[in-house]
């Protein structure tokens, strides 16, 4: 990630419902940077050093106190190739029909490469941001 002058690597392990989400955010070699539980309309971040911060979204949760967007609301989607349905969105699909890019908001979402049907590679931006994610794990739970 590339968020103004600086940049960071890191491993987000994510866990999803429609009414839950729950990350675990860490450098490289593991190390907790911050854990994110969001339930309903109640987002909870914890820092590695347990300070606790609340909020009504994750992308202005994040932004205050890690200093850079995470577009949880949108990235549900993304990670699986469509769009936020509830957003009004550009879509630019390849000759194939495969879905290369699509913009909502200030979001461009860029397919760089797809795993199956799935994508796997993304480029995330938004001014001043940019986020390089790599899915390597889908797991289905009941």
């Amino acid at each position: 990630m590339r968020y103004g002058n600086e940049g960071a690597s890191g491993r987000i392990v994510w866990r999803h419902s429609q009414t839950t989400d729950e990350l675990l955010i860490t450098s490289p070699i593991g190390q907790g940077i911050a854990s994110i539980t969001r339930r309903d309309n109640e987002v909870r971040l914890v820092t590695a050093d347990q300070k606790e911060y609340e909020a009504q979204d994750v992308e202005s949760l994040t932004e205050q106190v890690l200093g850079w967007r995470l577009p949880l609301a949108g990235l549900q989607n993304w990670v699986q190739g469509r769009a936020d349905p509830a957003r009004h969105a550009e879509l630019e699909r390849n000759a194939q029909s495969r879905l290369i890019a699509l913009r909502q908001g200030d979001w461009r979402v860029q397919y760089q490469e797809y795993e199956g049907v799935r994508p796997s590679k993304l480029l995330i931006s938004y001014p001043g941001l940019e986020i390089r994610l790599v899915v390597d794990q889908w797991l289905a739970l009941p």
